[in-house]
């Protein structure tokens, strides 16, 4: 049998069509093959492992003496190999995990996605040694061949990011035992946790749902259906905790022992050195937002329990609409329209990327049975185009996440001119167009807006969605923080793991907000703390930078667009340092963060003086 992805789309499933959600996109992913048993796919398997090993066999133990000729030798030649080499098994990587997001309980597609992890782990094992030898040459000789062949010259970026490295790499072997275990080691892991999560079933008033259309139902204008979604979520998870409390457990004591081996001090400083942003950058954010919680979210929800009518909400009240809120459904076309309105006003060559992703089908919108929650935008590789998944509900939340994930996907497109090894972005960087997107998008909602009360429910919306960058990611970090710290010690009981999730959702929600039974284990489906440790603090990077960048743009007379698409284009060849040079912002300075967290505190005010 052959299997298209998109091309044999599913047909509208009749709950999504009497939605009035309208014909949601799924997206097209024969630009990177025709099919899971494409002759193409199965010819490209082939090459990266063929040239995988011809690349290890003419250049390893060669690199120092190509540095050392008087003309850089051909180390230009080498990366541009090695460079093909990766651009290929990204493709190949990219089209095996997007068919597998599109519905990892198909055996079929888990088959193909772990089958493919496994080749393709064994093809790039044989490229380790090419960034460990490229660190072991010295520093002067690196230089001078970067200045005496432009062809070496063209990677300087990346070459001189490698060699941030050079103190936590290990000797040759154990570098590739810890390439290759990873594929049985935390890869297995992380796919345990995925496959799980997407199994799960939540009852509620004798239906089971998936986690998506459960947690949508906490935004549910009715507290009764709020409540029930929250104690079928808490059911559930408790049901699966043993599981979850293993797979944590486990993953973080691999990234102690990781840690340790390669020698870093602090447990998030691998995630700093990847990010390319220094702890004491970090340090500062967090503990701005920390010190911001009572005037931001305390404050928040202590407004909302009032405008709710309640003395206090309960955990599963935090989301619940504004009365004002109105309850309609958007269809696509309307998020559609919304969302390149927004770009379109910004900048037409902005609008005209992000449309492409509609008109060519790079979207994949519906919610399905099996079909990976949340939603993200994939870069996949320079020479095809980024995709973005979503599951699409109709409800406000659902536009913001459009106009983030396709800010992610512009910059995607952007970066690409970078080529493989240079278009990707630190996670603090990442996060900068996403947020920027939904900034656009929300305030020309806000502008289009004269009603009081819309405007009412429109800011808190606002807010409610920085608190949930922004603190709510910041808390999060704070409870990796306790896990891994206190992992060190020994394995984490559930218990212990839900205590801490209770202590720093105390913290930062604040006392407006009673946590109720159940939601100690809540933690289970965050997907962050499973695939990217320490990821979340980028989010809150993210808010802050563009909160400042929007403040720039808004008192610009000419000339921050072009500054802005520079700054996308740059993919990852810049420090965030040199990044935002041109916009005057420093993230380094303490005081930067204060302007990001103002920006939120304006918009309660607004909302105080609107009550």
């Amino acid at each position: 049998m052959r299997l298209v992805s998109g091309q044999n789309a599913a047909p509208l499933s009749s709950g999504q069509a009497a939605s009035g959600l309208g014909d949601l996109p799924e997206w097209d992913l024969t630009d990177l093959y025709p099919a899971m048993d494409a002759p193409e796919l199965t010819r490209d398997l082939k090459k990266a492992a063929s040239d995988a090993i011809a690349f290890e066999q003419r250049w390893k133990g060669t690199l120092a003496a190509e540095a050392k000729k008087g003309t850089g030798g051909c180390l230009g030649e080498a990366l541009r190999a090695y460079e093909a080499i990766e651009e290929l098994i990204g493709r190949i990587a990219s089209y095996a995990g997007l068919i597998y997001a599109g519905n990892t309980a198909d055996p079929q597609r888990a088959k193909l996605y772990g089958d493919i992890q496994e080749k393709m782990t064994d093809a790039s094992s044989h490229l380790l040694f090419f960034s460990l030898e490229l660190n072991l040459i010295e520093d002067a000789d690196i230089l001078a061949a970067l200045d005496a062949d432009p062809a070496f010259g063209h990677y300087r970026p990346w070459v001189l990011d490698l060699r941030k490295d050079r103190p936590y790499q290990l000797e040759d072997r154990i570098e590739q035992l810890f390439h290759e275990k990873s594929i049985t080691g935390r890869g297995a892991w992380n796919r345990l946790f995925d496959e799980t999560m997407t199994d799960l079933r939540f009852e509620i008033d004798g239906e089971e749902l998936a986690l998506e259309p459960t947690l949508n139902r906490l935004q549910d204008a009715d507290g009764m259906v709020r409540r029930k979604a929250s104690e079928a979520l808490a059911t559930t998870f408790k049901q699966n905790l043993r599981t979850f409390t293993l797979i944590t457990n486990t993953l973080a004591k691999d990234k102690e022992i990781s840690d340790r081996w390669r020698g870093f001090q602090d447990i998030a400083d691998s995630r700093h050195l990847a990010n390319r942003v220094e702890r004491e950058v970090v340090d500062a954010l967090a503990a701005a937002v920390r010190e911001a919680y009572p005037r931001l979210s305390h404050r928040y929800y202590a407004m909302k329990a009032k405008w709710l009518g309640m003395e206090e909400m309960n955990h599963w009240d935090r989301n619940a609409p504004l009365p004002e809120t109105p309850q309609a459904t958007i269809g696509w076309d309307e998020a559609r329209n919304t969302v390149l309105s927004a770009y379109q006003r910004f900048s037409p060559e902005m609008a005209d990327i992000a449309r492409t992703f509609f008109d060519r089908r790079w979207i994949d919108a519906p919610v399905r049975a099996g079909k990976a929650p949340g939603a993200f935008a994939h870069p996949t590789v320079p020479s095809a185009h980024p995709y973005v998944l979503l599951n699409y509900l109709g409800k406000p939340r659902d536009v913001m996440t459009l106009a983030h994930e396709l800010g992610h996907g512009v910059h995607q497109v952007l970066a690409g001119e970078q080529g493989a090894l240079m278009a990707s972005t630190p996670l603090t960087l990442a996060e900068t167009a996403s947020v920027f997107g939904e900034m656009l998008t929300f305030r020309l909602l806000l502008d289009n807006t004269t009603d009081r009360r819309e405007r009412k429910a429109m800011l808190a919306q606002k807010v409610e969605d920085m608190i949930n960058t922004v603190v709510r990611q910041i808390a999060f970090y704070e409870f990796e923080r306790k896990i891994h710290t206190e992992r060190r010690n020994g394995e984490l009981t559930s218990d212990r793991i839900g205590q801490f999730w209770l202590e720093v959702q105390a913290e930062s929600l604040g006392p407006a907000i009673k946590l109720r039974e159940g939601y100690e284990t809540f933690w289970t489906y965050i997907p962050h703390f499973i695939h990217s440790p320490f990821y979340v603090y980028a989010y809150a990077f993210g808010d802050c930078l563009v909160n400042s960048l929007y403040a720039v743009y808004q008192n610009a007379e000419r000339g921050f667009q072009a500054k802005y698409f520079d700054m996308l284009r740059a993919g990852g060849t810049k420090h965030h340092s040199e990044i935002l040079r041109p916009f005057g912002l420093d993230a380094s300075d303490p005081a930067f963060w204060q302007i990001g967290l103002a920006v939120i505190g304006e918009l309660i005010d607004e909302l105080e003086a609107l009550d």
